[in-house]
């Protein structure tokens, strides 16, 4: 009683929708959840988030949860998570894929999962970084290590917008670095991020973890440009 009460002055809301969720409901209500645009493309390792890659940088496999639209109901799901710190919505993306890639091959050997960090001055600013529980869900679900000391931004990018595509993306491969690198010898890491557009930043990040010794890398994200 004292529930519905709560939530009759102070209703938890749908991150798609924003309606109020109902009593069993949980982050996304039931109505938008079958509406959703999954791309299933743990099912076929040819999928476009791997293409997004191909010649750029090797990897084992890799996939996203959702398409995304400008405007769509998944561009409000993660504006929700990462600009109202509604860090649930991380957490809930990560168990949804994570219960689907835990009987995937490919992802079954990874034992290891790395976000893709944020430079210190953003992340002080924003209090946490959005991947971080969408991370952790899916390595819950793996049986991996989270493990977040390792890949490090060390500059911020937010200067390269305005630059030619080649001289970019050298900038943002500058802007990583490895440290401790001893903890991912001999892993097969999956690499984790919100949004794959370019790739321009998952490739930066890949291919200095490909430099570590021995290992594979494998990619998921929340969503992918449609």
């Amino acid at each position: 009683m004292f529930h519905d009460l709560t939530n009759l002055f102070y209703p938890t809301i749908c991150n798609c929708c924003d309606s109020p969720l109902l009593k069993a409901e949980e982050v996304i209500c039931t109505s938008c959840l079958h509406k959703l645009p999954i791309t299933n493309y743990h099912l076929d390792n040819e999928n476009a988030t791997k293409k997004v890659f191909d010649a750029r940088l090797s990897i084992e496999n890799a996939t996203s949860l959702l398409y995304f639209k400008k405007k769509g109901m998944v561009q409000n799901l993660i504006h929700n998570l990462k600009y109202k710190k509604k860090e649930e919505v991380g957490s809930f993306l990560g168990n949804w894929l994570g219960e689907e890639l835990k009987l995937h091959p490919g992802f079954k050997e990874i034992n290891c999962v790395i976000p893709v960090p944020l430079h210190r001055k953003k992340l002080k600013k924003r209090g946490f970084n959005q991947v971080t529980g969408f991370g952790k869900e899916l390595a819950n679900k793996l049986d991996a290590e989270f493990i977040e000391n390792v890949l490090v931004k060390k500059t911020s990018s937010r200067t390269q917008t305005f630059k030619k595509r080649l001289g970019r993306w050298g900038a943002i491969d500058a802007t990583f670095m490895i440290e401790n690198h001893e903890k991912l010898e001999n892993r097969h890491i999956l690499l984790v991020d919100d949004l794959v557009t370019t790739g321009a930043t998952l490739e930066a990040c890949g291919n200095k973890l490909l430099k570590i010794k021995n290992t594979k890398l494998s990619i998921a994200t929340m969503a992918i440009t449609d």
